[in-house]
C-alpha cells in the first residue's frame, strides 16, 4: 500500500512537472549580429530628424551589429491602408495615427508588445490607451498631440477678439488679411459639429459608423449648422485652406489666424515672432447662439511590423524613437508634444504657447474614433460649403446624403 502511494505521488508529481515545462514560455532568443537591414517608414518631415535617431541608435548598438536601416517617406494618415495591402513588403518600423491601430493589429499587422509595464509606466494614461486594444500594447506611444486650435497674429487680435470667429472674420477683412482652416478635411470639419448634440462615431463592431449630423430635431438641427458654415464662408476674412497653404499664408504675411496644429509652432514661431499667439478654438454662431468649436484629438505612434524578418532589432528600434531623450529632441525640433510623462512635464513643453493652447482645446476634443467611410462624405459637403453651395442645393438634401455615406455599411 505504501509503494502504490509512493507510486502515485512519483507518477502525480512527474505528470505535473511535464505540464508545466509545456506550458512554461521559450525563453528570450539573443538579437541577431551581423549586418541588419531595417525599413522605417515615417512623416516626409521627419526624414532629417529620424536620420539623426538612427544615427545615434547605430553608434549605441555598435558592438552588437551594424545596420542598414532605410528611411521611406509614408503619410501616417494612410499607412495602415498601404501596410495592409503587402504586410510581408512593408516596413519594419512605421509610423501612423491611433485610429488607425484596431485594423491593423485585427489584420495580424501588429503583434502585443511583451514586457510593456515599462512603456505603460513612462507614457501617458491616454496615449497607453490610444496604443492598446482589449487591454493589450501593441504600439510604441510618440505623440500625445494629435490635435488643433487656433493659431494667431498678436498685432492683429487681442486673447478677447479670438474668443469669437465673428470676431476673428471681422477684424481679419478689415486689415485685408486671411484667418484659415481646411474644409477639405473631415478632421477639422468635425469641430462645427462636435459640441452641437448631433453625433458621429463608431458602431459596435469598430468598422461602420452611427452619424445623426443631418437631424431635423433639436435645439440645434444639420441645416443651422451649415447654415453658419455658409456664413463663415461667405466672409471675406476667410479662406478654406490645406495645412500647407496655411502655412504659406503665414509666411507671406496673408494670414494671420488659422486651425492647426503643433506640428506647425516651429513655423509659425519663425514667422511671427514674438506676435505668436495660440488659444483653443474659438466660438462661432450656429442657429442665433455661441456655439464652442470642437476637435478631434489623438496620439501618434509606432508600430513594428508583425511580418518583420528582424523583430527584436525592430523593437529596439521603435523604443529608441520613442524614449524620453528622444521625444524631448522631437518637441524641440518638430514641436510635437510628447507622450513620454517626464519629457511632457519639461519646462520647454510647459512653456510653449501651443502646447497650452492644445490643453486648453482638450476640454473640448474628443478621441478621434470614425470608421473609415467617415471622410469623403464629409470632406465633400464641406467642400461645397466653403464654395458657398453655388448650385442651390438643399441643405437638408446634402446632409441626408452626409449621413447616408458615412453609415453605409
Amino acid at each position: 500500500m505504501k509503494k502504490t502511494f509512493l507510486l502515485c505521488c512519483f507518477l502525480l508529481l512527474a505528470s505535473l512537472t511535464a505540464c508545466a515545462s509545456r506550458e512554461a514560455p521559450p525563453p528570450e532568443q539573443e538579437p541577431e549580429t551581423g549586418t541588419i537591414p531595417l525599413t522605417v517608414w515615417g512623416a516626409e518631415e521627419d526624414e532629417a530628424l529620424l536620420q539623426e535617431m538612427f544615427a545615434s541608435f547605430q553608434a549605441h548598438y555598435a558592438n552588437e551589429a551594424s545596420f542598414q536601416i532605410t528611411f521611406q517617406p509614408q503619410s501616417e494618415s494612410s499607412c495602415k491602408d498601404v501596410m495592409l495591402g503587402d504586410l510581408e513588403g512593408g516596413a519594419d518600423v512605421f509610423a501612423f495615427a491611433d485610429d488607425q491601430l484596431s485594423a491593423l493589429a485585427a489584420a495580424g499587422g501588429l503583434d502585443p508588445i511583451q514586457d510593456s509595464a515599462s512603456i505603460r509606466t513612462a507614457n501617458l494614461s491616454t496615449a497607453v490607451e490610444a496604443a492598446s486594444v482589449g487591454g493589450s500594447l501593441y504600439a510604441y506611444p510618440l505623440t500625445a498631440d494629435n490635435g488643433y486650435f487656433l493659431y494667431y497674429n498678436k498685432a492683429y487680435f487681442s486673447e478677447e477678439d479670438v474668443q469669437s470667429l465673428d470676431r476673428i472674420l471681422e477684424l481679419a477683412a478689415q486689415a485685408g488679411r486671411l484667418m484659415a482652416m481646411d474644409w477639405s478635411s473631415a478632421w477639422y470639419v468635425y469641430a462645427f459639429f462636435g459640441n452641437t448634440g448631433l453625433t458621429v462615431g463608431l458602431n459596435e463592431d469598430g468598422l461602420t459608423n452611427h452619424c445623426t449630423w443631418n437631424s431635423t430635431e433639436g435645439e440645434i438641427r444639420g441645416v443651422d449648422v451649415a447654415q453658419a458654415m455658409l456664413s463663415v464662408a461667405a466672409s471675406p476674412g476667410f479662406a478654406n485652406m490645406t495645412d500647407p497653404e496655411f502655412l504659406d499664408g503665414v509666411q507671406d504675411g496673408t494670414v494671420i489666424a488659422g486651425v492647426s496644429g503643433v506640428w506647425n509652432a516651429v513655423a509659425v514661431q519663425e514667422a511671427w515672432g514674438e506676435n505668436t499667439g495660440a488659444a483653443k478654438l474659438p466660438t462661432y454662431t450656429c442657429a442665433g447662439k455661441p456655439v464652442q468649436m470642437a476637435s478631434f484629438s489623438g496620439c501618434k505612434l509606432i508600430g513594428v511590423n508583425a511580418y518583420s524578418q528582424h523583430p527584436q532589432w525592430a523593437a529596439r528600434l521603435a523604443e529608441w524613437i520613442t524614449s524620453e531623450e528622444n521625444q524631448r529632441l522631437r518637441f524641440e525640433r518638430r514641436g510635437q508634444g510628447p507622450a513620454n510623462i517626464n519629457a511632457a512635464n519639461s519646462p520647454q513643453v510647459q512653456a510653449s504657447p501651443a502646447m497650452a493652447a492644445l490643453l486648453a482645446q482638450s476640454e473640448f476634443s474628443q478621441l478621434q474614433r470614425v470608421g473609415g467611410k467617415f471622410w469623403d462624405p464629409v470632406s465633400e459637403f464641406a467642400l461645397n460649403m466653403a464654395a458657398g453651395n453655388p448650385a442651390g442645393t438643399s441643405l437638408q438634401a446634402q446632409l441626408d446624403r452626409l449621413a447616408e455615406g458615412v453609415t453605409a455599411r
